[in-house]
């Protein structure tokens, strides 16, 4: 039982690593978006995509092996890190140590995730407003000045169109 102990404590730190590097990326794609640097936003995207594949993998494996505890130890179908951590007196504060490691790194990388989605929102309505105002002054054909804004010409009535 001590092997999927300490089996259990180093995908948690795995995973304790895995979320730091998450929210590096994060960091890193909310620099990019800041400076509008399309390449680096998807090199980050990238990136964060395969840290958030390798988080599944090293999730599934924690469930394995908790599963694998609470089968030996009786503890039911989805033991918590509590409940092995209680049944390990000698490794229960490294678990439980590792348990609040892991809240922190995960509410850490949701909050950066937060920040980035918010800010990408706003870039993207922003770019939507700029295009409509290009697509609407390629709409109207017209003659332009010198600095390149279009003369617009004033609307003609329909009482002055008929007369």
């Amino acid at each position: 039982m001590s092997r999927q102990v300490s089996e259990l404590e180093a995908v948690l730190q795995q995973l304790i690593a895995e979320h730091r590097k998450l929210q590096t990326y994060l960091d890193a794609h909310l620099e990019a978006m800041k400076r509008m640097d399309v390449r680096a936003m998807d090199e980050s995207a990238v990136l964060q995509e395969a840290s958030r594949i390798r988080i599944v993998m090293l999730e599934k494996q924690r469930r394995l092996l908790a599963a694998q505890l609470g089968n030996l130890l009786k503890l039911g179908a989805n033991p918590t890190i509590s409940k092995i951590a209680a049944a390990f007196p000698a490794r229960g504060p490294q678990l439980m140590k590792l348990r609040t490691d892991l809240k922190q790194a995960m509410q850490a990388a949701q909050s950066g995730a937060v920040v980035a989605s918010r800010v990408a929102g706003a870039v993207l309505g922003h770019l939507n407003t700029a295009l409509r105002l290009f697509a609407g002054a390629v709409e109207k054909a017209g003659v332009y000045t010198k600095q390149g804004v279009p003369k617009v010409s004033a609307r003609i009535g329909v009482m002055e169109a008929v007369g």
